[in-house]
Order: structure tokens, then sequence, then C-alpha cells
């Protein structure tokens, strides 16, 4: 009996939407074109980053981490959900698949987190300290928080599975959500929890209340900043460099604040398509965000626009 309770799991099945495949069908057609315009937009966005040399700076340097992070986290999900929804039957993932799934989607979801604080530094001594960023942000300081961000949020994920997958789960294979996420795969487990809800405490704590900390003092500064600054237009466009960061920011923490400190839904599918949202959703967003008002990037693209433009023009003539 004890050996029949310790089961092990080769596969799961991922309920998504069980019974509601119409809708499954919309949410495909949505999900395919909002994945595109995110891997196609993040993707343009780093390109520009290493083709312009005016966006050779730590500010794009940080947002190139951030459009990487982006594309990594969205293509662990949404491909393998894509699939699911064009099934008529319950979808399965390997014991491998939704490891890997779960590593992915916590380990990013945490240096997302350490990043955009990283980012508030960098705009703090921007404004705050303008005659020292050249020091405080040099190249090999910019490398080292990048490392410290993906660090940070790759040794968490390896920590949190290697407890989670460590638990009995005594067969149960039947994980209500689109993807493997932690919380849902937990629920599976027969086992004591209580060591794994401490660490993604602790985690929640340094991971992400943390960084949303450090924001907000990066940001009661640079208000105090840009509020001495004499000229209306000279305090516009110190604010204008970082309304985009801001923005993301709001977005971000607002949309996992209202995932885990809403009222549960009663019905459950509803609390899918949010989790749906935040995970498809919320990383389309930066590149148009940052690029919408900026007018770096506009330039940075007119430039490359034209330079390709420019070296269409010639081959033929050379070819001649």
């Amino acid at each position: 009996m004890g050996e029949a309770n310790q089961t092990a799991v080769t596969e799961y099945i991922l309920l998504g939407l069980c019974g509601h495949h119409n809708i499954e069908i919309v949410l495909f057609v949505l999900c395919l074109g909002i994945y595109s315009v995110n891997v196609l937009g993040n993707a343009l966005l780093m390109g520009l980053s290493m083709l312009d040399p005016r966006l050779h700076s730590p500010m794009y340097f940080f947002l190139s981490n951030l459009s990487l992070m982006d594309i990594c986290g969205t293509s662990s999900i949404v491909p393998f959900m894509l699939v699911s929804f064009l099934e008529v039957q319950r979808t399965s993932i390997s014991f491998p698949g939704c490891a890997l799934q779960m590593y992915l989607t916590l380990a990013l979801g945490s240096t997302e987190c350490v990043l955009l604080a990283v980012m508030a530094y960098d705009r703090y001594v921007a404004i705050c300290q303008p005659l020292r960023y050249p020091e405080l942000m040099s190249e090999q300081m910019c490398v080292r928080m990048a490392v410290l961000s993906w660090g940070a949020g790759l040794a968490n994920s390896l920590l949190q599975s290697v407890v989670t997958w460590g638990l009995p789960f005594c067969g149960h294979n039947v994980i209500n959500h689109f993807f493997c996420e932690i919380l849902a795969v937990l629920k599976l487990a027969c086992g004591d929890i209580s060591l794994n809800a401490l660490l993604l405490m602790v985690a929640t704590a340094v991971l992400s209340l943390a960084p949303l900390l450090l924001i907000c003092l990066s940001y009661i500064f640079i208000l105090a900043a840009i509020l001495r600054v004499p000229s209306a237009a000279g305090r516009r466009k110190a604010f204008s460099t970082c309304s985009a960061h801001l923005t993301v920011v709001v977005i971000f923490y607002g949309t996992i604040s209202f995932m885990y400190f809403k009222p549960k839904a009663k019905d459950p599918n509803l609390d899918k398509i949010i989790a749906l949202f935040y995970g498809v959703v919320t990383p389309s967003l930066n590149p148009i965000i940052y690029s919408l008002r900026n007018a770096e990037v506009k330039a940075a693209a007119k430039s490359v626009i034209s330079q390709m433009h420019i070296t269409n023009h010639d081959t033929p003539a050379l070819i001649k």
C-alpha cells in the first residue's frame, strides 16, 4: 500500500478549458496573434538595440534583457498551449516537459521582478546623479546587474523545482490549468507542502516585494528631483525618460496583484483566463510601450530601414 501511494507520474493531463472547445478556438486565434506580436516586437527591439549606436546605453541593454526574457517566457508555454487549444480531448504533457515548463515560467517571472528594479535604479542614477552616471552605470556594472537578475531567478526556480518534485504525488496527474504552474502542481501533492509554502512566501518577499520597494523608493527620489527642475519642458523631458518603465512596472505588478489578491472567482475558468492574460498579453505590451512614444527607438528604426533600403537599392548596381 505504501508503494502504491508513491506511484511515479510519467505524464500530466492539462485540463485547460475542459468542455469549452469553442472558447478555446477563440483563445487560439487571440493567443496566436498576441504571441506573434510579442516575438516580433521584442525581437525587433533587441535588433535595434544591437544595430543602432544611439541605443548602446544601459537603459536599452536592460531593455534587451527584458525582451529576451519575454520571448523565452511566452515561448515556454504558448506553442504547446496553442496545440492544446486545437485538440478536442484533454492534452497530456510528459513529466520532463512539465518540469521544464514550470522551471522556466517561475525563473523568468522572478528574474523580471529583479530586472525591473535594476532598470528603476538606472533611471534614478540618470536623473538624480547624472554626473556620476558613466561611473555608476559602466558596462561592467550593467553586466553584473544583469547576471544578478538572471542568476537570482534561475537559482530560486531551481530550489522551488527541486523541493516541489521531491514531493509524493500518489499518481495524481490532472493539472487544472493551461500549463504547469507551480501552485497548480502543488495541489496534486499528497504529502506535506508546508516547506514549499514557506519557501514560496520567502521567495515572494525577496524577489517580488523587495524589488517593488526598491522601485518605489527610486521613483520617490526621481519625482523629488523632477519637481526641482525649474522649467516645465525640463520636467517633461526628465519624466519621459522613465514613463515607459513606470508603465511596464504598473502593468506587471498590477496584473500579479490582481491574480493573487483578488477574491477567488466562482468559475475556476475565469482564474485560468486571467493567468493566461498575465502570461501572454503582458509581455507583448513591453515593446509597444517602449517604442510608442520613444523618439530614440523611432529614430533608430528609421535609420535601420533607410540603411536596408540603400543597401537593397545599391545591390543591383553592384551585380551589374
